[in-house]
């Protein structure tokens, strides 16, 4: 099984931190192919970055020479996963709905703990569409920028774990979602914190991509993820 994981901003070091998180929690014979955009933001923080990258994400799976099974869009909150799924059949899994949906297993309510308040809204706005805000007690900001998770790691982990902390105590969350792509691997960190289950959008949606393509399930076709319909495309792509 082949499960390309996509960053949505260009930053490789981001990139590969991903790659490394999926593969920790892929089942032996699952390869784990990590992905960066051939264009766009160094991070995504607003709606205008996140178009750009959801245009990127597509353009670099459409790119990809070999046979996959499942697609990773790892972006919180981002834009574009139905474009994926209007362009391929395999399964395709946003990290937020990844997130959210598992950590309702494990508890009644889920906080999203995110980087900067601008992402609060478009975090809201996903799961609202997605269907998953009923079951959401709050999303929170930890102030810190996507690029200072690498800057700053021990920073970091103290601003999303103070912010958890909050959540639990506040708003009666009774799981973590870590929402940004950039947090892989600080969910024990947070949990020791918390007290509570953390869910990492990236493992979550490694371990329900693989169970898809195991069941041999595919994106429908019917109507709402139908391929493109054959036009002409004036300027594109870009030369």
């Amino acid at each position: 099984m082949r499960i390309l994981v996509v960053n949505v901003n260009t930053t490789k070091s981001i990139t590969e931190s991903i790659g490394e998180q999926a593969a920790s929690v892929a089942a032996p014979g699952t390869e784990i192919v990590p992905l960066t955009p051939p264009f766009g933001a160094e991070s995504v923080e607003g709606n205008y970055e996140s178009y750009l990258a959801a245009i990127a994400v597509m353009e670099a799976v459409k790119a990809y020479p070999e046979p996959f099974d499942a697609i990773i869009q790892a972006g919180y909150g981002e834009h574009g996963r139905e474009g994926l799924q209007e362009l391929f059949d395999v399964p395709v899994v946003d990290i937020t709905e990844a997130a959210a949906t598992t950590a309702q297993f494990v508890g009644r309510t889920y906080s999203v703990v995110t980087s900067l308040d601008r992402t609060v809204p478009l975090i809201e706005d996903r799961l609202r569409a997605a269907g998953l805000s009923d079951r959401c007690a709050s999303v929170r900001a930890s102030g810190m920028a996507v690029l200072d998770l690498e800057r700053d790691p021990q920073a970091a982990v103290d601003a999303i774990a103070e912010e958890a902390v909050r959540a639990v105590r506040e708003d009666r969350a009774e799981a973590i979602c870590l929402g940004c792509g950039g947090m892989a691997g600080l969910s024990e960190r947070v949990v020791a914190r918390t007290g509570v289950p953390v869910v990492d959008g990236v493992t979550a949606a490694v371990t329900i991509a693989e169970s898809l393509v195991r069941l041999g399930l595919k994106t429908s076709k019917v109507r709402t993820y139908a391929p493109p319909r054959p036009k002409e495309m004036t300027n594109w792509p870009p030369s």
